[in-house]
């Protein structure tokens, strides 16, 4: 829509997105929230949705909201008075419902997973989202000890991990003992799973996705994907080119908070290629309008199918070199000519 005219972009970094709403920046007249019914004492739980939701609510003159008998309850700073909504609408049909294991993983997947669970140490807080990679990373923390999560989102895995004795949050400096995150997104065993849960608490994304919150937290691990990752560490996450591909979600946030956490291990995954190996990911230069995401200065760790990449600290020519071993065998030559061009190494 936005490349067709239809529609416009703001960029905001999520950790932002919801002040623009509390700032009176972007003006709300009318919220429509999905909550689930009310307990005892009168109050809607904004489910498996708070981060995103709950400030621009409550900024806003008019609550229309769906209570659904299928939206669990869920703890944390998650909930709204029936007395501030202005319209309800009972509904009782079923939640969305995303499986992360179906078509299973590539061996590409995989291989990246499992050098990034080497980076994890026991003790460590990660942030867990959705998708091949994260989900191919918890298939190799069945030997970590005291694992704990601070993420904007997770899914059905931790469910495993926490029945696994994995993840106890035991080592967390934030909410000990407790899984903190914005959202959640998964099947209807994980929605069961989360109701009156007291082991998950949501809270607001200006919360979750402040840098200077993740910061806090003892060893934070930070995984994060690109599109596109240039040889001075470069990350393009949101376009393709010009064209926007998506928002930047909570990339920046959490890679910078990391960065900053005590023992923290910030993490930019990706495949080495793209368009059945025909493309490689790793690239001189940014395609000519591609959006930068993560800048070279915030970088530490890339992670392809083909190793480990620890930029942080290195030159533009020890930058270089470690990307280019960690690109596809048959585009290093092709690399290694370019960065000579350009006077990298």
């Amino acid at each position: 829509a936005v490349q067709k005219g239809r529609a416009d972009f703001t960029p905001v970094l999520l950790s932002e997105f919801t002040l623009l709403f509390k700032q009176g920046i972007l003006p709300l007249d009318v919220t429509f929230a999905h909550l689930s019914p009310p307990d005892e004492h009168g109050f809607c739980s904004y489910g498996i949705e708070t981060g995103l939701t709950k400030s621009p609510a409550e900024a806003s003159k008019i609550i229309i909201a769906e209570v659904n008998e299928n939206m669990p309850r869920c703890l944390g700073d998650s909930f709204i008075h029936v007395s501030r909504l202005d319209y309800i609408v009972p509904v009782d049909y079923p939640l969305l419902e995303l499986s992360m294991t179906e078509g299973g993983l590539s061996d590409v997947h995989v291989k990246i997973g499992e050098y990034i669970a080497e980076l994890i140490p026991d003790g460590a807080t990660m942030q867990m989202g959705i998708g091949a990679i994260p989900d191919a990373v918890l298939n190799f923390l069945g030997d970590k000890k005291d694992l704990g999560v601070h993420t904007e989102l997770f899914s059905d895995s931790v469910i495993d991990l926490v029945e696994a004795g994995v993840l106890t949050n035991a080592r967390k400096t934030l909410h000990p003992g407790k899984i903190t995150a914005g959202f959640m997104l998964g099947t209807k065993r994980l929605y069961e799973w989360v109701h009156d849960n007291p082991l998950i608490e949501l809270h607001r994304t200006e919360y979750i996705n402040d840098p200077f919150v993740i910061a806090q937290n003892y060893r934070q691990v930070a995984i994060n994907s690109a599109i596109e990752i240039d040889l001075t560490g470069q990350v393009c996450a949101d376009s393709i080119g010009p064209k926007l591909y998506s928002g930047v979600g909570g990339q920046l946030d959490f890679i910078y908070g990391a960065s900053r956490s005590e023992g923290g291990v910030p993490i930019i995954a990706l495949p080495a290629t793209a368009k059945g190996g025909t493309l490689s990911r790793i690239v001189p230069m940014l395609k000519r309008g591609a959006g930068v995401v993560t800048s070279r200065y915030h970088v530490h760790y890339v992670v392809t199918e083909y190793g480990v990449a620890n930029l942080y600290g290195k030159t533009i020519r020890q930058r270089t070199q470690a990307l280019i071993n960690v690109a596809a065998p048959q585009f290093r030559d092709e690399l290694t000519r370019a960065a000579k061009e350009l006077h990298y190494i």
